[in-house]
């Protein structure tokens, strides 16, 4: 095998494993995100039925326009 070609199969080998360590460190972070929204997700849905009436009645379709 020719010095060349080896030299240009570590450098490719190089590239890859650092394309690989950068999207390991991607998806590592994209699951804390997940995790954490998950956890905001879990207690928004845990206060929404806890909430007074006034903030749970009907949809904003619903309401009358303030120029009525």
């Amino acid at each position: 095998m020719p010095e060349d070609r080896l030299i240009d199969l570590e450098t490719r080998l190089a590239y890859q494993e650092a394309a690989l360590e950068t999207l390991s460190n991607e998806i590592a972070r994209q699951s804390r995100l997940i995790d954490q929204m998950q956890l905001t997700l879990k207690r928004v849905s845990e206060r929404l039925p806890n909430e007074p009436e006034g903030a749970a009645r009907g949809s904003l379709l619903d309401e009358i326009p303030p120029h009525y």
